[in-house]
């Protein structure tokens, strides 16, 4: 399906909604993106529920960041439950300005609905020539089992950091789960089963169902790298939900689903080495990387590489949905009042 058709849809689907025109392109824009990079967990997939949790009341249109803490480099926000896309690229505006300024800035961000594609905000700064580091919690069911144990405690926690660079950045984005739970989710729509080692059921054993994380008693997914990914995510649910100004997973009743908390460090590179420096010092460790033989049927990718390839193709040849995704948009449509214009199922 053409970008630009799936755009204007779920814009479509967000102002009907009650969103205003800008905040239903940054959604959109935001989803479609995820899907272009190959990160249909992120897409458009999530339209569907971020719109139910704005009908329940559950996430907020119209909102922006608040400040509540404020020390120059050093700014603490509450997302107040607004949409992930259009509260992440305020709150990283103010960390650019903050970072330009004062050569760095931390910042926290709290009470966030869904942040999404976590990659996008490391994006954002780079394009304006700045580094950044950012610890992410969620707030929501567990999902994720602590390395050791055989139930879920931990939410899939991204951490995300990103590097400035031409023709495009370094990005490193990724759940401290194996994998997250938006795949598990693609892969049930697909009819698809699991890699095994990703998901135990709820009594704990492993299973490669992606159904025993939509179902009552909840599976579990496993921490990646085992004792390390466990520790990791430890970090991000302290640094992102406690430093943050957020809160951190505990047994309490959890009314929402998708609240996200994110400690961000942003920072301008130059004030370290020059730009000149760093550039070169990233082709260098590319070429070296690169130069290595590549094992049978694969290549050597820096981080954000895999992305753009994939972004390209997608643009050329258009983003499949998968059947369950489009029989959802259409439904959500439906209810909204608005047509299903989509055309028809160009995936499994």
């Amino acid at each position: 399906m053409a970008p630009d058709l799936l755009i204007g849809f779920i814009v479509g689907l967000f102002v009907s909604a009650g969103c205003s025109a800008r905040e239903a392109s940054q959604i959109a824009r935001a989803l479609v993106g995820a899907n272009l990079y190959g990160h249909d967990s992120h897409g458009v997939q999530m339209a569907p529920l971020y719109v139910a949790n704005l009908r329940a009341g559950l996430a907020m249109p119209g909102q922006s960041p608040r400040i509540v803490a404020d020390h120059g480099a050093i700014v603490g926000l509450d997302g107040q439950r607004g949409f992930g896309p259009s509260i992440g690229e305020t709150a990283m505006s103010i960390a650019i300005e903050r970072a330009s300024a004062h050569g760095c800035c931390m910042l926290g961000l709290s009470n966030t609905h869904h942040l999404g594609r976590i990659g996008q905000w490391a994006e954002q700064c780079a394009e304006a020539r700045l580094a950044s580091v950012h610890f992410v919690n969620v707030l929501s069911t567990p999902l994720v089992t602590p390395w050791g144990g055989s139930d879920a405690r931990l939410g899939t926690n991204p951490f995300c950091v990103g590097v400035p660079h031409e023709p495009h950045p370094l990005i490193l984005d990724y759940a401290t789960s194996k994998v997250a739970l938006g795949k598990v989710r693609v892969a049930q729509d697909r009819g698809e089963r699991m890699a095994s080692g990703v998901l135990i059921d709820a009594a704990g054993e492993p299973t490669d169902d992606p159904a025993v994380m939509f179902q009552d008693p909840i599976g579990a997914l496993l921490p990646f790298g085992e004792h390390k990914g466990f520790a990791l995510a430890v970090m991000c649910e302290l640094l992102g939900g406690a430093l943050s100004g957020g809160s951190v997973q505990h047994q309490h009743p959890r009314p929402n689903p998708m609240i996200n908390n994110m400690l961000s460090l942003v920072f301008a590179p130059d004030k370290l080495t020059s730009r000149e420096a760093l550039a070169q010092q990233v082709e260098r460790l590319s070429a070296w990387l690169k130069a290595s033989p590549a094992s049978q049927g694969s290549s050597i990718l820096l981080p954000g590489e895999s992305e753009r390839i994939m972004a390209r193709e997608r643009e050329r040849n258009g983003i499949p949905l998968a059947r369950r995704t489009r029989e959802a948009l259409g439904a959500c449509a439906r209810d909204l009042g608005i047509d299903d214009d989509l055309g028809p199922v160009n995936g499994p």
